[in-house]
């Protein structure tokens, strides 16, 4: 996997860097929209605990090589105690987010989750206090946009069970980003590190309820097989490594842009490859959504780099050292602007 990317981003071929870069980032995206078709596709196969196990495990053994490749392979207590917090944090929201999909579409999945990019500020911020009116007009917009979108598959009755395990879930995923965010403050916590804690302690947490259960993995198909090993390799420890290398190499603005096309691809993903119906209703809410997440990114980023000339720093910037899993590594893996850690699709450091 590690020697894999190296050859993406390395094979230059006259490709200027910026424009690589931004290809590496859309590839993350697409990546991470793929995930929610992947997932629904998964669990129809097998039990949402065992698909959720498999996925952390595969995860874990990834990032536990790619760490001894790297000839780091001690944790800091730093790094143990707030990738176990993480962890349970980080399993939660899967948890939600795995049971939704199975109950509703991909695609509705791969929108609704993106509420997360404006509730991370709400939250970050103890109810959104300072941040300008603009922002909660985008809120609006996005509420709109997740009642048509539940609306679209449930016509005048109640909303889908399915739907609403999503929504919990982008809310859960906005405080775990939060706490990301308050743990790193004045610690130096290496992202692979972190991201191997938080699969360690997932594949522990789903192991116990599924253990009596293990040779219904062992006898899952071929094709199960390569739906839990893209969600694992690609969608959580490819995305991961090409998310934190990319995002050393552009803006955070940039980076939020090209990251947040993520529902874009979950849509399409999910019309082109799983037959999914784009009714009117659907197709608005898809448009709300968009545009308002868009919207309140950018007004928040904004908000955040103006008020930088008043008092010297970002209302909430962070005065964490630098932590490196390479000579020019990445620091904090979180995404820039509340955008999911690369747990690709489920969030993500970078959303395992």
């Amino acid at each position: 996997m590690a020697l894999g990317f190296r050859l993406l981003v390395g094979h230059r071929g006259g490709v200027p860097a910026a424009r690589r870069t931004d290809a590496v980032l859309l590839l993350v995206a697409i990546v991470w929209g793929s995930s929610y078709l992947a997932a629904k596709t998964a669990t129809a196969a097998l039990p949402v605990l065992m698909v959720l196990f498999a996925r952390y495990a595969i995860s874990a053994v990834a990032c536990l090589a790619i760490a001894t490749a790297r000839g780091r392979p001690r944790w800091t207590r730093d790094e143990a105690r707030a990738g176990t917090l993480l962890g349970v944090t980080q399993a939660a929201v899967l948890l939600l987010e795995t049971y939704g999909v199975a109950h509703t579409s991909a695609a509705n999945a791969g929108l609704i989750i993106s509420l997360t990019m404006v509730l991370t500020p709400l939250l970050d911020r103890g109810g959104g206090r300072g941040l300008p009116p603009r922002f909660f007009a985008a809120a609006g917009v996005c509420v709109v946009a997740v009642g048509l979108l539940m609306a679209a598959g449930s016509g005048l009755h109640a909303p889908r069970g399915g739907d609403l395990l999503i929504l919990a879930a982008a809310v859960v995923r906005a405080a775990h980003v939060v706490v990301v965010g308050r743990l790193s403050e004045r610690r130096a916590l290496r992202p692979l590190h972190l991201t191997t804690v938080q699969t360690v302690v997932g594949s522990a947490l789903f192991l116990l309820p599924v253990a009596g259960d293990l040779p219904t993995l062992a006898r899952a198909s071929a094709t199960t097989w390569a739906e839990l090993l893209h969600l694992a390799l690609f969608c959580s420890v490819f995305a991961f490594l090409a998310q934190t290398w990319a995002v050393q190499r552009t803006s955070a603005g940039r980076a939020g842009l090209l990251l947040g096309t993520e529902p874009v691809w979950a849509l399409a993903v999910g019309i082109a490859v799983g037959g999914e119906r784009l009714t009117v209703l659907a197709a608005l809410g898809a448009a709300l959504m968009v545009a308002g997440t868009s919207w309140g990114q950018a007004v928040e980023r904004e908000h955040r780099e103006t008020a930088r000339p008043r008092d010297g720093h970002l209302p909430d910037a962070r005065k964490a050292p630098v932590a490196r899993d390479r000579p020019d590594g990445p620091g904090r893996a979180s995404r820039p602007v509340a955008v999911r850690q690369a747990s690709g699709g489920d969030g993500a450091a970078p959303e395992m």
